[in-house]
Parts: structure tokens; C-alpha cells; sequence
């Protein structure tokens, strides 16, 4: 059985005392909302804080705010409240259908949207219990110094496995830290860096506390995700996608969005830029799907053989273009949810 190791537990009310804690403590304190990811980290000890700091009791945390001029969601709004939401439909599909595909229902009901935003980068070595990364000399992200996807990397390849940021940075959102020094909002496509250890810019003494999403007016988005089985595990690959396009069918603007193949989402910018201006016709579409292929470098450190995972990008890219062009998708969706492990 793995126990979590000892630490002292703090439960503040106010984000100003939270912030208090955090600037005490810096890196020996670590945040916890649902916990989900985190507890298992710490049985596992990959995490080992020595202070744990509940956000719960932190009313704003828990806000959602919903109107024509934007969306604000606290960072400790559930994802199942999330999946719920009709209000997370149109323009924000692609966040209601990211929240709605981790884990289970169960886990969904307990994780938090700035948890699954921080969520700690993943690898076949890594995700192990103590006693066989022990074993194994442990790796470059814990206690070792060598990482074993790529032993002559100087960082760490670990990959970025979050559903709902790449969904968000398809829609623009940007987060709001705040510490005892202030707050600042950071475009997420800003948050994150490519490195499997220092993976967020996010400071230890800073809290996520607030997504912040500009009106979706005219907007459609959509979410597509990979795993082996139709539930539960962790995406191997995503690609969410977003597009306002006018009365006549052309795009007017649109952004493509890569997970889960490197250490952070990646922004398609090329993919993006060839369909402004463009009807989603069959051209357009099969160009901007082989151009978000092209920055997708998956390597051997997750499931599924990792030149595949390559290839199907442009599939899955295809997919998310072709349901923002307004094809029924659901057959597709089906499909990838019953034999996920067969189409590899």
C-alpha cells in the first residue's frame, strides 16, 4: 500500500491569506484543490511538499461568471460543472468536451480547472511507484540525473498530458496569478514552456486563481482526444480547434492547438494562419491538418507506438476542421470511444 507522506495540512479563506502562505512557504507549500493528480504524486513521492494548502474554503475560487462580454471561471470550478453547463456550448464546446473526457465522472466531480491547467507533466519512466524508479537509477524530473526517453537530453522530455488547456488556448483565454505582491494576467498560450520539470511560469509563490475567456460570440470549437481506452486515461493526443466564420463560409480567424506530443500544448500557428480567409473546404482543410502535423514530435515516453501518434495528428486535425464546418462528427466520436485501442 502507498502512503502519503507526512505534511501539514493549512486551509485559508481568503486568497489573501493563501497568498500569505504561499510567499512564507515558497516551494515547500504546494496548493491543493481536488487533489486528483497531486495525492497520487505524493504516494508515489514525486511531490513531496511539506505543507499542503486547501483552496477550498476560498469563495472566489469558486465563482463562474457568464456573460455576453466574456466568461470568468474561478479557478476551483469543477470539471463535471463544467460538462454540465448547456452555457458551455457553441463557442465554448471545445472547454465543455475537454472537462467532460478526463478521467471519470468521479474524478470529474472532485477536479478543479486550474488543477488540470497545472497539471504535472507525465512519462513512462516518471509515473512509476518509488521502489521501481528507484530501480531504474530514478530520472532526470526526480532524484535522478539522466532522462531515459532521450539519456542524451539535457532536459527533461516529460510530455504535458492537460485536456482543457489546449481547448482554452483554442479559445484565446488568458489566467489571472495572484501573490502577495499582486496579480497579473498571462495569456495561456504564455503560461507554459518546453521543458518536462520547469513546465509552467507559473512562481511557487503564485496561485492560479481565474480563466479568463473574451466574448465567443460568432465562435465554433471543438475537442478531439486520443487514448487507448474509450475512458479514463490520459490523452496521447489532442487537437482542439476554433474558427468565427462569416454568413458567406469563409474563416475569419482560427486557431489550432496541439497536445499531449511535447512537453507543452503547441499553438498551430501556420495551420491557423492558411485558413483565414478561406472557405473549410476539403483544400483548405487537408493543408491546415498537415501543417498542424509538422510540429508534432511525439516521442517515446507515453502509450501507443510514437511515429503513429505522428501520423494521426493530421486525422485528428482533419476531424476537429470538418465539425467546425458543421458535419455530423458523431459517428467518428463513437467510434474513437469504443475501439481507441484498435485503431492503432
Amino acid at each position: 500500500m502507498m502512503r502519503l507522506p507526512l505534511f501539514e495540512f493549512r486551509a485559508p479563506q481568503t486568497l489573501a491569506e493563501a497568498a500569505r502562505i504561499l510567499d512564507g512557504e515558497g516551494s515547500q507549500a504546494m496548493p491543493l484543490a481536488g487533489g486528483t493528480d497531486l495525492l497520487p504524486n505524493m504516494k508515489r513521492r514525486q511531490q513531496v511538499p511539506k505543507t499542503l494548502m486547501s483552496l477550498n474554503r476560498i469563495p472566489e475560487l469558486h465563482q463562474i461568471d457568464l456573460s455576453d462580454a466574456g466568461t470568468r471561471l474561478g479557478a476551483c470550478t469543477t470539471l463535471s460543472e463544467i460538462a454540465a453547463d448547456p452555457c458551455f456550448r457553441n463557442g465554448l464546446t471545445a472547454l465543455a468536451q475537454a472537462a467532460s473526457c478526463v478521467a471519470t465522472p468521479q474524478i470529474r466531480n472532485m477536479a478543479t480547472l486550474g488543477g488540470n491547467l497545472c497539471l504535472d507533466t507525465r512519462c513512462n519512466y516518471y509515473d512509476q511507484n518509488y521502489e521501481w524508479r528507484k530501480s531504474i537509477g530514478f530520472c532526470l524530473k526526480k532524484d535522478g540525473d539522466t532522462c531515459w526517453v532521450a539519456p542524451g537530453s539535457p532536459k527533461c522530455m516529460a510530455v504535458s498530458s492537460t485536456d482543457t488547456a489546449p481547448a482554452l488556448m483554442a479559445l484565446g483565454a488568458r489566467v489571472r496569478l495572484a501573490s502577495r505582491s499582486g496579480e497579473r494576467e498571462v495569456p495561456l498560450t504564455e503560461l507554459y514552456q518546453n521543458d518536462g520539470i520547469h513546465y509552467i511560469k507559473r512562481q511557487p509563490n503564485e496561485l492560479l486563481t481565474q480563466v479568463i475567456l473574451d466574448s465567443s460570440h460568432g465562435w465554433k470549437s471543438t475537442y478531439w482526444k486520443l487514448r487507448r481506452r474509450g475512458s479514463f486515461d490520459f490523452p496521447v493526443l489532442s487537437v482542439a480547434a476554433a474558427a468565427r466564420i462569416s454568413a458567406n463560409g469563409v474563416v475569419e480567424d482560427a486557431r489550432i492547438v496541439v497536445g499531449s506530443v511535447a512537453c507543452l500544448p503547441l499553438l498551430a500557428a501556420e495551420a491557423s494562419k492558411s485558413l483565414r480567409g478561406r472557405p473549410l473546404s476539403q483544400d483548405s482543410i487537408a493543408e491546415a491538418a498537415t501543417l498542424a502535423a509538422r510540429i508534432a514530435k511525439p516521442l517515446d515516453n507515453t502509450d501507443f507506438d510514437m511515429t503513429w501518434r505522428k501520423r494521426v495528428t493530421a486525422e485528428f486535425a482533419t476531424y476537429a476542421l470538418r465539425e467546425l464546418r458543421g458535419e455530423d462528427m458523431r459517428g467518428e466520436r463513437l467510434l474513437l470511444r469504443r475501439h481507441s485501442s484498435s485503431l492503432y
